[in-house]
Order: C-alpha cells, then structure tokens, then sequence
C-alpha cells in the first residue's frame, strides 16, 4: 500500500506581491489595473489579496510606498540650501527626465501619474505620498525667493516635474526632456536674478 504526501504550497510573500503590483500599477495606473490582473501576477485568488492586503486600495497604497522607499528622486541631494538656486532647480529637473526616461516598463513618476486617477481615493493616496516632496521643493524655494513669490515658483517647478513625467510616459525621448529641463532652468536664471536684485 503506497501513500502519497500532499506538498504545501510555500506561504505567499506579501513584500513581494507589493513589488510585483507596484510594477503594474507603474505600468499600466491604477484604474487600468483589476483585481484579476493582479491575483494573475501574484499567482493567488481574490480572497487571498483581500486577506493579505485588505483591498487593491490597500495594496496600491503600500504599492506607492515601496515606491516612495526606493524610486523616487532624492530631492535633498539637489535641493541643498548652499546651492544656486536656479542651478539646483535646473539640475533637479534634468534628474527627473533622465529618471523618468531610465525603464521603458516603468516610465514618468508614479506618484504623479497616480494624483490623476479616475478613482478619486487612488488619487487621496496619492496625494498623501505627494505632499513631502512638495513640501521639500517649497522649503527650499523659500529659502531663496520672496515671500510672494514662493507659491508661484513652487507651481512652477511642480508643473515642470508633472509635464516631464507625462511626456515620458507619451514616449518622448530622454535627450528631448533634457532638452526641455533646461530651457525651463533658463526662466529660473531670470527670476533668482530678479530675486537678488531686490
């Protein structure tokens, strides 16, 4: 008589999972991402990803935060309070288009692209990752512009980072975004040097 020993399956990596769906949410958003794509990728079953992460909510949202951890550009490294402000704004945004540009599979800033999302909770996560770094860039700004003039050259420096991660994901190249980065730090040659004049 022979018996036959069922071998269990190995316990599913939930750290993992985040890394696979992290991909995929890059890739593709968030609203193009469904439940059975996801449990495709992770190898599981709808039950399974509710009782590991509570939701795709819930999953996207440590999806972006493993993303924050490693992947997004270190803005203290470029925004030091020693440095030219219009040279360190300019350096920053040639940073962004050569990491946004840098994998095919996973081009522009997730976070930004997230902050569009149909899903109006995706894009309250989303936001909630967004507000620090906003926050780093406009710190700096403040200290080196007037008063008056922090918001504006916030807006602007977040609009630039926000079209060059939706100009990635069209497909431009890295050498046109560069391109791009540089003709814009050319407008913050002209504002810190109104700056200092006053």
């Amino acid at each position: 008589m022979t018996t036959t020993t069922r071998q269990r399956r190995p316990a599913f990596d939930r750290e993992n999972g985040v890394e696979i769906a992290r991909k995929l949410f890059h890739a593709s958003g968030y609203d193009a991402v469904g439940i059975a794509e996801l449990t495709q990728a992770l190898g599981i079953v709808p039950p399974s990803l509710y009782a590991a992460y509570g939701s795709k909510l819930g999953l996207f949202q440590r999806a972006l935060g493993s993303y924050c951890a490693s992947n997004t550009l270190p803005l203290k490294r470029y925004l030091r309070p020693d440095r030219p402000p219009a040279e360190a704004l300019t350096d920053l945004m040639v940073a962004a288009a050569k990491h946004y540009t840098r994998d095919p599979e996973q081009l522009g800033c997730m976070i930004t692209e997230a902050m569009q999302a149909d899903d109006p909770k995706a894009r309250e996560v989303a936001n909630g990752f967004a507000k620090a770094n906003i926050d780093v860039i406009r710190t700096y700004i403040a200290q080196h512009a007037a008063r008056k003039d922090v918001e504006r050259l916030t807006d602007y420096v977040l609009l630039n980072l926000r079209g060059l991660s939706s100009y990635a994901r069209l497909g431009y190249s890295q050498k046109k975004l560069i391109d791009c980065s540089r003709t814009a730090g050319r407008a913050f040659d002209a504002e810190f040097l109104e700056a200092a004049r006053h």
